[in-house]
């Protein structure tokens, strides 16, 4: 069959046409032909062999990418996570791991999606515990996930959502999918501080972390009577891995801080998602309601496009 399949660690995936067919092992598990797999930063970084989820497992060749959409064999349009790699013309998905799809939905809306609710909708509900009428602070907005946090908490009530990001125009942008208010990250330390402060923040969901983390934390820390309740979650750290924090913003805000990823969501979390979440997001997509951005590749192409650059705020497609 037809596959983009890495044969050595840290190659970029090579297109071939003879990659034998994935055979089922179990029960639980579903055959599925391929109709769309979108490219994401944890499908690359699972390729180079650098990301944890793979980073000490032995290496064989490997079909690429994580989750896709495409037919069962009685015609149901589904989206699954792959077992065994997504982007080809076959893959495995799990019973128990797997969304029908709305009619009126197309196959890239549909696989770009599910990747960015995880790392909103999961954060939102299940380490933030968003309440309605609550503000929500979303820092680094301007990439795909952001823009899908922004009308995800829009849609499950929050009174106010802030954002930051460095571009003007994608910040503009943002205004038009619920944002309420923009925050330049390009301006200096001081004002971004002081700009912070003027509304009391419930939620943080953070995907850039490195300096701007440092300067949100800072900004939410006490003046030695009561602060604030904050809620601060880490999904990504798009401008570095570490930050300095200081003991005395731990002991003088009434914060919490947890992450939202990979490891953290527990065995109910995740069938929520499947059984909850993602059909919402899928039927909000249908309705025109939840919108993302995707440029659309086909199979062939994928040794040209692997390495290219992907303007940011919109997800790279593959039709197979």
């Amino acid at each position: 069959m037809k596959a983009a399949v890495v044969f050595k660690k840290g190659d970029i995936p090579k297109y071939v046409t003879d990659f034998d067919e994935p055979i089922l092992q179990n029960e639980n598990e579903l055959l599925i032909s391929v109709k769309a797999a979108a490219i994401k930063n944890i499908d690359k970084g699972q390729a180079s062999g650098k990301h944890y989820s793979v980073k000490d497992k032995e290496w064989n060749p490997k079909i690429i990418g994580g989750d896709g959409v495409g037919l069962l064999d009685d015609g149901t349009k589904v989206y699954g996570l792959a077992t065994r790699g997504m982007i080809a013309e076959k893959a495995i998905i799990e019973k128990d791991h797997m969304v029908k799809i709305p009619e009126g939905l197309d196959w890239a809306t549909a696989a770009a999606l599910p990747n960015a609710v995880m790392g909103s909708a999961l954060a939102l509900l299940f380490r933030a515990k968003l309440q309605r009428g609550e503000t929500v602070l979303i820092n680094g907005a301007t990439g795909v996930t952001g823009k899908i946090a922004v009308q995800i908490a829009k849609h499950y009530g929050a009174k106010k959502v802030i954002v930051t990001g460095r571009n003007e125009q994608s910040l503009n942008e943002l205004l038009q999918l619920g944002a309420d208010e923009i925050i330049s990250l390009k301006q200096d330390d001081e004002k971004f501080i002081s700009q912070i402060k003027e509304t009391p923040i419930d939620v943080v969901i953070d995907y850039l972390w490195g300096l701007s983390a440092e300067l949100i934390l800072s900004s939410l820390k006490g003046n030695s009577q009561f602060s604030h309740r904050t809620r601060y979650v880490t999904v990504g750290a798009m401008t570095g891995d570490t930050i300095t924090l200081s003991s005395s913003i731990l002991r003088g805000t009434d914060i919490q801080i947890s992450g939202s990823g990979l490891g953290s969501w527990t065995r109910e979390e995740v069938s929520f998602l499947f059984a909850e979440i993602l059909p919402e997001a899928f039927q909000l997509a249908a309705d025109g309601n939840l919108k993302i951005e995707t440029i659309d590749v086909n199979l062939n192409e994928i040794e040209e496009v692997w390495k290219m650059d992907i303007e940011r705020g919109k997800r790279l497609v593959v039709n197979i």
